[in-house]
C-alpha cells in the first residue's frame, strides 16, 4: 500500500511508531475479553459442553461481566506480606508483557515522497536491530513477577508456585533461544522486520514461479527444517505457564500457585499479563517461522489483504493452538516437565543448531578476488606517502 508523504501539512512517516503503539495497545485491550470468551467456547465445543450461555448471546458478555465483577470485589492483602513487593509483582508482570510486543512487525508501509522516491517504513513501535534479543530480555523479566508474588505473599503454597515458575521459565528459555538462533543463523539478522524480509524470496533459492516468492513454502518453518518451530512452540507454551505446562498454578497441588493471596484487580493483572504474553509469543512465532505479515501465496486475492490482517490471523491461529492443547492434554508431572526441557528439547536444539550451521556454511559463497576486502593501510605507509602527496601538490 502506497501513502502520500504529507497529508494536510502533516509529515506521516515519523508518526508511524505512535500509530503502531496506539493500535497495538488498543487491539490488546479490546481483544482480551474476546480471548477469554474464545477459550471458553472452543473448549466447550471440543469437550461437547454448553459453555458460556447466560450473559449475552452465546455468553458473549460473560467476560465483560467478569471484568466488572473483579473491579468491585473486595481487595484483600495478607497482614504479613511485604506490601511494596506484593503490589509490585502484578504490575511488573503486565508491564513486561506489554513491553515485549513493541517490536513485532505488523506490516511494511510505503510512502511516496515529494521528490518522487519511495520510502518503506515498518509498522511497528520500535524497529530496533536487536528486536529478537529485546523480546527475550523483556519476557525473561516476567519471572520476577512470578517469584516476587510467591515470596511477598508469605504463603508456602505461593512460594512453591513461584519457585516452580522460575525453574520452568529458565529451563524452557534455553530451548526457545536455540530455536530462535536457528532463524537468526539463516536470516543473518536479529531485526524482526528483516527476518520477515528474508522469508520473502523464493523457497530454498530455487528458480520457481513468482507466485511462490514469499509464500508458505519460503517461510522459515520449512526453511529451518521444522524442528526449530516445534521446539519454539513447545517452549512458548511452557513460558506462558499454560496447560499442559501450568504447574506453577496447579490447583490440585498448590491451590492457585503464586497468586493464591491475590484478589480483585491485582488477581486480574496476572491473567492480563498471561494473555498478553500469549499474544506476544504467538506474534513472535508468526514473525520468525510463518512469514509475519506475508500472504501464504503471492497471488490475488491473497495479496489484496493488508499485511497486518495476515499477521493478526496467524497470531489468532497460535491462540487457537493454545486452546486446543488445553482441551486435549492433561497436566504433566513436574519431573516430566523438567525432563522434557533439559533432556529432550535442549540437546535436540543444540544438535539441530550445529547441523544448520554446517548447512549455512556450505551455502555461503566462496571468496574470490572480486569480493576480498582490501588490506587496510598502516600508519607507516600513510607517513611514507605523505611527502609524495605534498610534493605533488
Amino acid at each position: 500500500m502506497i501513502f502520500p508523504e504529507f497529508v494536510g501539512g502533516v509529515h506521516l512517516p515519523p508518526l508511524v511508531p505512535y500509530i503502531a503503539l496506539a493500535g497495538t495497545i488498543g487491539f490488546i485491550l479490546m481483544i482480551l475479553p474476546g480471548l477469554i470468551w474464545i477459550e471458553r467456547v472452543v473448549i466447550a465445543l471440543m469437550q461437547d459442553r454448553s459453555g458460556p450461555n447466560r450473559v449475552g448471546p452465546r455468553g458473549l458478555l460473560q467476560s465483560t461481566a467478569d471484568v466488572v465483577k473483579l473491579f468491585f470485589k473486595e481487595d484483600m492483602s495478607p497482614k504479613s506480606a511485604d506490601i511494596k513487593i506484593y503490589y509490585l509483582a502484578p504490575f511488573l508482570t503486565v508491564l513486561c508483557a506489554f513491553s515485549a510486543g513493541g517490536v513485532l512487525p505488523l506490516q511494511t508501509l510505503t510512502f511516496h515522497l515529494a521528490n518522487g522516491d519511495f520510502q518503506t517504513v515498518p509498522l511497528t513501535v520500535g524497529d530496533v536491530n536487536i528486536g529478537v534479543l529485546y523480546i527475550l530480555a523483556v519476557s525473561s523479566l516476567q519471572v520476577y513477577g512470578v517469584v516476587l508474588a510467591g515470596w511477598a505473599s508469605n504463603n508456602k503454597y505461593s512460594l512453591l508456585g513461584g519457585l516452580r515458575g522460575s525453574a520452568q521459565l529458565i529451563s524452557y528459555e534455553l530451548s526457545m533461544g536455540l530455536a530462535i538462533l536457528c532463524v537468526v543463523l539463516f536470516s543473518g539478522t536479529c531485526q524482526l522486520n528483516k527476518i520477515v524480509d528474508a522469508q520473502s524470496g523464493a523457497p530454498f533459492g530455487l528458480p520457481l514461479p513468482e507466485i511462490f516468492n514469499g509464500s508458505i513454502f519460503s517461510w522459515f518453518w520449512l526453511g529451518t527444517g521444522i524442528i526449530p518451530v516445534v521446539i519454539y512452540t513447545i517452549a512458548m507454551i511452557a513460558e506462558t505457564n499454560r496447560a499442559p505446562f501450568d504447574l506453577p498454578e496447579a490447583e490440585s497441588e498448590l491451590i492457585a500457585g503464586f497468586h493464591t493471596e491475590y484478589s480483585s484487580m491485582k488477581f486480574a493483572m496476572f491473567f492480563t499479563g498471561e494473555y498478553v504474553s500469549m499474544l506476544v509469543v504467538s506474534g513472535l512465532n508468526a514473525a520468525l517461522f510463518w512469514g509475519g505479515p506475508l500472504p501464504p501465496l503471492n497471488i490475488i486475492p491473497f495479496t489484496l489483504i493488508p499485511g497486518f490482517v495476515w499477521f493478526i490471523t496467524k497470531v489468532m491461529g497460535g491462540i487457537f493452538f493454545y486452546t486446543w492443547l488445553r482441551a486435549t492434554y492433561p497436566r504433566l508431572r513436574y519431573d516430566a516437565l523438567m525432563h522434557l526441557g533439559w533432556k529432550r528439547m535442549l540437546p535436540l536444539g543444540l544438535v539441530w543448531l550445529f547441523l544448520l550451521a554446517v548447512v549455512s556454511l556450505g551455502r555461503s559463497p566462496a571468496k574470490s578476488a572480486d569480493n576480498v576486502p582490501e588490506k587496510p593501510v598502516t600508519a607507516t605507509q600513510q607517513v611514507q606517502t605523505l611527502p609524495n602527496a605534498v610534493a605533488h601538490r
